[in-house]
C-alpha cells in the first residue's frame, strides 16, 4: 500500500438532516486515470456522471487496483459534539478502515487534517478539483451519502421531507416540511435553529 497516495474529502457539512460523510481513496502513484475518466470535484459533476465514475471505481476496487471507503457520522453525534469533531471522527474511521499507513502520502481537501502521526499529509485548497485522489474521495462520499438519504426518504416517516430530492439540504420544500411535521431523529437540531 505504501506505493499509493490517499485522497480525503468530506461531504454533507451543511445539510439540516442526515450524516456527514468522509471518503478516503487510495490509488497507486502510477495509476492510469484514463480508467476513471472525468474525476474532479463531485459538486461539478452531474448525478449521472458521479454514478458512472462510482460504478467504475467499484469495479477497480473489486479487481484490487484501487481502494476506497466512506465513513458516516450521524446527526445525533453532530448535535452532541459539533460538525468539526464529527468530521474528524469520520476521517479517522475511514483512514483506519482502509488501513492507511502513517508513512503514506495523503492529500486532504480544504480545511481537513489527518491525525499528527501521518507525517506526509498536505491540505490542498479546492483539492477536490486539483488532485484526482481527493476528487475520487469526494465522488465516492457524495454517492454513498446521497444513496443513504434516498433510502431514508423512502421510509414513510421521512417521506414528507423529500430527501431523495434535496439530500437533507435546507431547500424551501424541506423547510416547509419541518414547519409542518417537526424534526425527526435524522435532523441536526443544532442546524435547524429557526426552521421549526
Amino acid at each position: 500500500m505504501n506505493r499509493c497516495r490517499a485522497g480525503v474529502d468530506e461531504v454533507g457539512r451543511g445539510p439540516l438532516a442526515g450524516p456527514v460523510a468522509v471518503g478516503v481513496a487510495s490509488v497507486p502513484k502510477d495509476f492510469d486515470w484514463r480508467k476513471l475518466n472525468g474525476v474532479t470535484d463531485s459538486k461539478k459533476l452531474s448525478e449521472k456522471k458521479r454514478e458512472e465514475i462510482y460504478k467504475k471505481a467499484r469495479r477497480l476496487k473489486a479487481a484490487g487496483q484501487i481502494d476506497f471507503t466512506v465513513s458516516m457520522v450521524s446527526a445525533g453525534v453532530i448535535d452532541k459534539r459539533g460538525i468539526v469533531p464529527a468530521i474528524e471522527l469520520a476521517l479517522n474511521r475511514s483512514l483506519q478502515r482502509l488501513g492507511v499507513e502513517d508513512t503514506m502520502d495523503i492529500k486532504l481537501d480544504g480545511g481537513l487534517k489527518a491525525p499528527d502521526n501521518f507525517k506526509n499529509q498536505e491540505t490542498v485548497i479546492k483539492g477536490d478539483a486539483k488532485v484526482k485522489e481527493i476528487g475520487l474521495a469526494s465522488i465516492v462520499a457524495k454517492v454513498e451519502r446521497d444513496k443513504y438519504m434516498e433510502r431514508k426518504s423512502a421510509e414513510p416517516i421521512y417521506a414528507p421531507y423529500k430527501w431523495h430530492e434535496n439530500k437533507g439540504y435546507g431547500t424551501k420544500v424541506h423547510r416547509a416540511a419541518i414547519k409542518k411535521n417537526g424534526l425527526t431523529k435524522l435532523h441536526r437540531r443544532t442546524f435547524c435553529g429557526n426552521t421549526h
